[in-house]
């Protein structure tokens, strides 16, 4: 029969987050494969885990990823774990996952930290429905994309970023949103100096440009005002059929009925010439 392939979160900074759930599986499984071997070891030391290990990382997730499918078809159960946190999120464990269920697999996840949901939780903004984005582009056209992206989100959007490229991102970011939507930079979480900033984006950039920042960064970003799409949208109507325009509102969460409401006290006709005009 086919081994397992066992998906362990690790810790993202206090090692007592580690669970024992963890700590019996990567005891027990034939081999751990680790993103970098050198940093896991000292997790496994902590614990003493004498497991043997395997790097499998972004240079090597594909050749590596076949040749660990060959082990769990073999019968091997195997761990997959990561610098820090859940396995799959931002790293290219979903690479081998892919793998694994295309080979048929049994895949099952050992739930723990994860810096993304720490973060939002930590964040004091909206939880109920969120963007990750991770880190951000570094080519110039794809970085303008993703950030156009975040600029119109609706959803309070998640993103990491390294702290000698904190003073960057948060000047893009308020170039592209403006100076006054909220964020928060949430830093060495867990850890000993766990730090929670709030404010606008503009002092933000202030605040870092100041204060050089250090350790792992995740940013925490209000999403898009629904006002402020509504009166943008509003304000490029002339170009619209009255179908499209009644659409839009509807594309905001605005019902039929409003927003052909709205759309006839903007276009300055009545709501039945509105009504008339979509039944076409």
């Amino acid at each position: 029969m086919a081994g397992t392939l066992f998906l362990c979160a690790t810790p993202i900074g206090n090692l007592e987050d580690m669970t024992y759930r963890v700590v019996r599986v990567l005891n027990e499984v034939d081999l751990i494969a680790a993103e970098d071997t050198r940093n896991s070891i000292k997790l496994l030391n902590h614990f003493d885990i004498h497991t043997p290990m395997t790097s499998y990382h972004e240079y090597n997730k594909i050749d590596k990823g076949h040749a660990l499918v060959d082990k769990l078809l073999a019968g091997q159960n195997i761990a997959l774990i990561t610098d820090a946190g859940m396995p799959g999120i931002s790293d290219p464990g979903e690479e081998l996952v892919r793998m694994a269920y295309e080979a048929g697999i049994t895949v099952t996840v050992l739930p723990g930290a994860c810096a993304c949901v720490t973060a939002l939780t930590l964040s004091g903004l909206p939880t109920r429905r969120f963007a990750f984005e991770a880190f951000l582009p570094m080519d110039k056209k794809e970085r303008k994309a993703a950030i156009e992206a975040v600029r119109t989100e609706l959803r309070t959007v998640v993103m990491y970023e390294a702290p000698h490229r904190l003073v960057r991102t948060l000047t893009e970011l308020c170039e592209a949103l403006g100076g006054e939507r909220q964020i928060r930079v949430l830093r060495e979480l867990t850890k000993k100096h766990e730090s929670r900033f709030a404010g606008t984006l503009s002092e933000a950039v202030a605040f870092y440009t100041e204060h050089e920042p250090k350790g792992e960064c995740v940013l925490v970003l209000e999403g898009r005002p629904e006002e402020e799409l509504i009166r943008e949208q509003a304000e490029s109507w002339q170009e619209l059929t009255i179908e499209e325009h009644v659409a839009r509102y509807e594309a905001t969460g605005v019902d039929r009925k409003e927003a052909m409401k709205l759309v006839a006290k903007e276009r300055g006709i009545s709501k039945r010439d509105v009504y008339q005009e979509l039944l076409k």
